[in-house]
């Protein structure tokens, strides 16, 4: 098993259990349990403001599982040098997170809108380490291997 192997398979378990909070405990603050936005639990009293934030949540579990499965194929059935160009993705996909999403978590943290109070750093620094550890994975299976794997 190699390091690509590794990463993979730590992103997908950890990736699993949010995508089961969302679909199935989205009220919990674990993971990415959408309680942590004070207006989840406001949009609660507009039926159609929660449809609409049920509609986006479940929406994320659905992309999030997309890339969940079609990772478990690429560690299936992937030679070493299609592992390595998937990492390469993960790590230009997760970045995306800091262009548009954390901004707006972050802004929302600071007007008192996310409960715990911190929460997006706290965010931020996980989805940091998870760039991180496809880096290393990248990178070592460059110095270990080479393109070819």
């Amino acid at each position: 098993m190699s390091i690509l192997d590794l990463s993979i398979i730590l992103f997908v378990i950890m990736e699993t259990a949010n995508v089961c909070i969302l679909y199935f405990a989205p009220d919990s603050r674990k993971g990415n349990g959408v309680a942590v936005f004070n207006q989840w639990e406001a949009s609660k009293e507009v039926e159609d403001a929660h449809l609409f934030a049920r509609y986006m949540t479940n929406w994320v579990a659905g992309t999030k599982l997309i890339f969940i499965l079609l990772l478990v194929v690429v560690f299936l059935v992937g030679d070493e040098r299609t592992k390595l160009f998937a990492v390469l993705v993960m790590i230009a996909s997760i970045a995306t997170y800091f262009w548009r999403l954390h901004p707006i978590i972050r802004k929302l943290d600071e007007k008192g809108q996310i409960t715990p109070v911190g929460y997006s750093k706290t965010l931020g620094r996980m989805i940091a380490g998870f760039m991180v550890m496809f880096t290393l994975a990248f990178v070592l299976q460059l110095i270990l291997n080479g393109w070819r794997g």
